[in-house]
């Protein structure tokens, strides 16, 4: 029959315990309780909150089914092996479940049942008994042992019914039973010499279970005198593992006979256990007790030997004492600790009293030598609580940081409080878990990253990193280029990067004269839940590099030919010429240095490197043929590795006199244009009435312009000597402009001495396509004071600035002197004839624009042949991309 008692309470939110009691000898299989349906737990949780045994508390004679929670008898359980002769007999269980974190304590009470019945050690028991033995003697008689406890322990003794003998059972200190044999009628051995009884030895079970022995009594002559101890029972304190051969006590016993009959021997009395004869011995002689086996307060804490004192002689009658052995406890046992459960790691974000793990400690010791003391080593952001008396919790102290202490070895000092006192230590290894609370850190806030213009669509150019120091993927960074615009396009378009490892890529060729830098942020993002993520910055500088030849911009020309003009009369050094270039690089890149290439065999004219100007090194001698110029190539050259250089044809010819030149090259271009209508009307005949309405037309409109042209010019030289076209200050963008020979020039004299006349004059072409949208001014101003006529380049003219033009007529002045003033008419005005001994010098000054793309000679003038009425041809309109010249500056028209 199982007995099931429940008993609960609650310390510290953990289940105390629950207690079970089944009998011994049951069979594999038999119930001996429900954990689960008693503790009240859901049983379709229990696999969930991995609900198992502490491992230090498993019994080979219980099994606990893990999924219902079901106790049953794995084995026959016998009481008798395993408590022995002890009253209580219990088994421990310890169950636990996790999240969250529950802890019961199960007491099994193994109950005996009356399966072993008394036993004596000997079936014959001898007694000798003298005859002279006085009424009322007892003889003790050996005892007999029942294994089983309670009620189903020996109870009593019983004998055959006698006339001589009765039985007396006395109970030990410690419960067991003995019988004495009490002499209560006078023995003679003469009439009866044995006599032979059974002894029954009964326990209290039910059924009754009795063993039985022959008791044997032999009647023997008197000795008159027995021994006599001391003192009948002696109490000893020994301490607990005392060395074999310790003094226990020196017994004494006296007897009054002499001889045999008053030499007195020792011996233990036949009920003694054996346990007892294992642990002490008597010297027969003297009366020695010593110790002979291991004494072990956790075994015993007391010991009863029963000591027998007998003479020599005939008949001797023993005399008995008993001595009581009480053991000292020593503080030989050091604490045990036992860990029930440990969690494999701890989150670093778990808040303080999180339980790591649960563990028990134990002293076989009793008393202070018993008493516990359990505290944690080291400087670990952990700490103990009770949880139930000798259990212990083992709960987080403070915050944990991964990234600063990734793992906790924490090792717990259980202390009793025995002197000296005794210790052990236990470690386990706690892990913490990672929880994503660090955002990736760039290596460096700002990354200055130079790349070289001209670079490879797709080529790597740099590498961005950061780092988290978290673990896993909440250390998994990506990196993403967060959105913006550079230059109104999306910056996916320039850059791209690899989101695994940071590399960046261009996607592009870069061109350090449209974009010379541009910034973008990179975001750093984590992997964890929520990601986290923070932003660098990256500058971008393109590195220019020597791509852009130099392109020569002035003088003008037409098919990659310009044409100078250069008065026989000019003296050595006389500029007549300056060859203005500009290049789109920067630096040593944009740095140029003018020389002449070929064409000056006969060293008749000098270059200056720096400055362009072309001078004459002597004079020309008259013998030179004026119909057959001098051809100068000149080169301009950077300094760029390699350098880039562009060459520029100047055809140079000789001129008696400029203005001379100017009539003649004005009359050979109104030759020209006449030419042209006679073969206008030639074709408007042939192509009929209709072409000939749409050409009349055109020809009346050309007219009309020529005549505005003319009188613009009048206008410009009756205000303040300086004479503009009024193409110079239009605001139209892409106006037309008329080409003025040099031969359409003509001096005359001014009645305003001093002053200063603009002369507008046209380049008959250029030198680069690029500046067909760029205009000039030309001031040439005749004074008394100088005997050359100076021609000077201007800054470009602003509209914006025809106003002011009655003190700075396109933003400056330049001003020759001559012996008298002289007017400037074109198109068959009246000019002024030059004075024969003056010399005349051109000075061509340009200011030079910044940003120019193309080279010289990279492409031939454009221009649109357009019968203007006077033979001239004009230059068409050349539209050029702005942005595909890198951020040029505003158009500009040559006056």
């Amino acid at each position: 029959m199982i007995v099931l008692f429940l008993l609960a309470c609650i310390v510290d939110g953990v289940l105390c315990q629950l207690a079970y009691k089944v009998q011994e000898e049951r069979d594999h299989g038999t119930f001996v309780g429900n954990i689960a349906e008693d503790l009240g737990l859901d049983i379709t949780k229990l696999s969930s909150r991995r609900f198992q045994t502490a491992p230090n508390s498993r019994s080979p004679y219980l099994e606990l089914n893990l999924e219902n929670g079901v106790l049953y008898v794995k084995e026959k359980i016998d009481r008798e092996l395993i408590c022995k002769q002890n009253p209580s007999c219990l088994l421990h269980l310890e169950v636990f479940l996790e999240n969250p974190l529950e802890f019961f304590r199960v007491e099994i009470e193994v109950l005996d049942i009356n399966d072993n019945p008394p036993t004596f050690p000997e079936s014959d028991i001898q007694v000798e008994i003298s005859e002279s033995a006085t009424l009322g003697t007892r003889f003790p008689l050996e005892s007999a042992y029942d294994p089983d406890v309670g009620n189903n322990s020996l109870r009593t003794y019983e004998m055959t019914t006698n006339s001589y003998f009765t039985l007396d059972v006395q109970t030990q200190g410690d419960g067991n039973k003995f019988a004495e044999l009490v002499l209560k009628k006078q023995l003679d051995r003469e009439q009866q010499a044995l006599h032979r009884y059974v002894l029954t030895a009964m326990d209290g079970g039910i059924p009754q279970r009795t063993g039985t022995a022959l008791l044997t009594i032999k009647v023997l002559d008197s000795n008159d005198n027995v021994p006599v101890f001391d003192q009948p029972v002696y109490t000893v304190s020994m301490p607990e593992n005392s060395p074999p051969g310790t003094l226990v006590i020196q017994l004494n016993a006296t007897d009054q006979d002499e001889g045999q009959n008053g030499e007195v021997v020792y011996s233990f009395s036949t009920h003694n256990s054996p346990r007892v004869r294992e642990i002490f011995s008597v010297d027969p002689r003297t009366g020695r007790m010593e110790i002979t086996g291991e004494l072990d307060y956790e075994e015993s804490n007391m010991y009863q030997v029963y000591v027998q004192a007998k003479d020599l002689g005939p008949n001797a009658v023993p005399a008995h004492c008993k001595v009581l052995v009480k053991v000292l406890d020593l503080n030989d046992n050091a604490p045990e600790i036992s860990f029930s459960t440990v969690k494999e790691a701890v989150s670093e974000g778990a808040p303080p009293g999180t339980v790591v793990a649960l563990f028990s400690v134990t002293d076989q010791d009793s008393e202070e030598n018993g008493q516990i003391h359990c505290e944690i080593l080291g400087e670990v952001p952990f700490r103990l609580k009770l949880s139930y008396k000798n259990y212990y919790t083992i709960i987080t102290d403070g915050v944990l940081d991964r990234e600063l202490v990734p793992s906790y070895t924490v090792t717990v000092l259980a202390r009793d409080r025995g002197s000296p006192p005794l210790s052990s230590t236990k470690s386990i290894q706690v892990q913490v878990a990672d929880v994503n609370d660090n955002a990736p850190r760039f290596s460096q806030a700002v990354y200055n990253v130079y790349v070289t213009e001209n670079n490879v669509p797709g080529a790597y150019i740099s590498a961005v990193s950061a780092n988290d120091r978290d673990d896993e993927e909440n250390a998994h960074v990506s990196y993403h280029i967060l959105e913006c615009d550079i230059q109104g396009m999306s910056v996916f378009t320039y850059v791209s990067i690899n989101s695994e490892n940071g590399y960046l890529y261009a996607l592009r060729t870069f061109d350090y004269e449209q974009l010379k830098d541009f910034s973008f942020m990179v975001e750093a993002r984590d992997g964890g839940s929520p990601p986290l993520s923070s932003n660098a910055t990256v500058n971008i500088v393109i590195v220019d590099q020597n791509d852009n030849a130099p392109s020569i911009i002035s003088p003008h020309g037409r098919n990659g030919t310009a044409k100078e003009l250069l008065p026989r009369t000019a003296e050595p050094g006389y500029l007549f010429t300056r060859v203005v270039a500009v290049d789109l690089d920067e630096g040593e890149n944009a740095r140029l240095t003018y020389s002449i290439l070929r064409g000056n065999d006969m060293s008749l004219f000098r270059m200056d490197w720096r400055t362009g100007e072309l001078r004459t090194a002597r004079k020309i001698t008259s013998k030179r043929d004026p119909h057959r110029p001098f051809e100068l190539v000149v080169e301009v050259r950077d300094h760029g590795q390699p350098p880039l250089s562009s060459t520029a044809l100047i055809q140079v010819e000789i001129v008696d006199s400029t203005v001379e030149k100017l009539n003649e090259n004005h009359r050979s271009s109104s030759r020209s244009n006449d030419t042209a209508l006679d073969l206008t009307l030639i074709l408007i005949i042939a192509l009929g009435s209709v072409s000939f309405i749409f050409l009349l037309a055109m020809i009346v409109l050309a007219i009309r312009c020529q005549k505005e042209k003319k009188l613009n010019i009048y206008s410009c030289l009756a205000s303040d000597c300086c004479v503009c076209c009024c193409s110079c200050c239009s605001r139209q963008a892409r106006a037309r402009k008329k080409k003025l020979s040099k031969s359409d020039i003509m001096l005359v004299q001014s009645s305003n001495v001093p002053s200063a006349t603009q002369v507008p004059v046209e380049e008959s072409g250029s030198f680069g396509s690029h500046h067909h949208n760029q205009n000039y001014c030309y001031q040439v101003c005749l004074t008394p004071e100088s005997a050359k006529t100076d021609l000077m380049f201007l800054k470009p003219c602003s509209p914006s600035r025809s106003t002011d033009t009655e003190h700075n007529p396109c933003g400056a002045i330049v001003t020759g002197y001559a012996d008298q003033q002289p007017d400037i008419i074109s198109n068959g005005s009246i000019l002024s004839s030059e004075n024969k001994h003056q010399r005349t010098e051109l000075s061509y000054l340009v200011d030079r624009p910044r940003r120019v793309n193309s080279s010289a000679f990279q492409e031939a003038d454009i221009v649109s042949s357009k019968d203007s009425g006077h033979g001239d041809s004009e230059q068409g309109d050349s539209d050029h991309d702005a942005t595909n010249r890198g951020q040029s500056s505003a158009r500009k028209r040559i006056c």
